[in-house]
């Protein structure tokens, strides 16, 4: 068995960008054998001076290196803060979540899914808070050109985190080739929402349908949280694993009825 490698501090993130804020780092191996990883910046909205810094290091962004620490590369630019990225399997392009701007209200900016289909493009933050939502620190400045708006827009504040497509067999028809998106919940609205998993269906031209509530039940009518969803993952035989670093619990989601 391989022994664990500690990756020196500093060498993926310059050590002036380490931050309490945002400091989850998703990652996988992609399609080309290479490890994507998830780089949030430090700020809710970064300063002016602070911005061309953070898109050379890939803060905000999805970085991509060689499994052996090499050839390090920006692949997606203007990610506020992912924590969960996975890649289609029909046509291997990369899909994530993004978690956007606090302090702008309950109901705005929405949450995203986005897709990239592509290295180097740019999906918009600081610009736009979540969705075409301008921040009030960027709002009479000229976003990039071809700025990359996401495929899904969530509810405001729920806190979508690790997400997975299903292409497991014993779920219904619907759900095979989807996409499962944990919900952890809101930290700072009025009303929490969240704590549930979403279903987003991928269409045959290999965009996303319409959101809808797959499994909840972790947050009560009263706003009392019973669990927060954080990651889901498909076991081999086609459940799903959903973990809850609340209840520090993983459940097992899945389904013997006629398909």
């Amino acid at each position: 068995m391989a022994a664990a490698v500690v990756v020196p501090q500093g060498k993926l993130i310059p050590t002036q960008f380490e931050s309490f804020n945002h400091g989850a780092r998703y990652c996988r191996i992609g399609p080309d054998k290479k490890l994507y990883i998830a780089l949030g910046q430090p700020w809710n909205v970064p300063p002016k001076d602070k911005l061309a810094e953070l898109d050379k290091n890939g803060l905000a962004g999805i970085i991509r290196i060689d499994q052996d620490g090499k050839n390090r590369e920006v692949y997606a630019h203007s990610v506020r803060n992912s924590v969960g990225l996975d890649f289609n399997p029909k046509d291997k392009s990369l899909w994530f979540t993004d978690n956007q701007v606090d302090g702008m209200g309950d109901d705005i900016p929405p949450g995203e899914l986005n897709h990239a289909t592509k290295a180097g493009e740019n999906f918009g933050f600081p610009w736009y808070g979540g969705g075409k939502v301008r921040t009030v620190e960027y709002k009479d400045a000229t976003p990039p050109a071809g700025v990359v708006f996401p495929q899904v827009e969530f509810q405001a504040h729920a806190a979508d985190l690790g997400m997975s497509f299903y292409n497991g067999k014993i779920f219904r028809q619907k759900y095979q080739g989807g996409v499962f998106d944990a919900e952890r919940g809101s930290w700072n609205r009025t009303k929490p929402v969240g704590a549930r998993i979403m279903f987003i269906p991928i269409k045959d031209d290999g965009s996303a349908g319409e959101a809808e509530v797959f499994a909840e039940g972790w947050l009560t009518s009263s706003g009392e949280y019973m669990g927060r969803p954080v990651d889901v993952q498909m076991l081999q035989d086609g459940s799903l694993l959903v973990s809850d670093d609340y209840a520090g619990a993983i459940y097992r989601i899945s389904y013997t009825g006629a398909k």
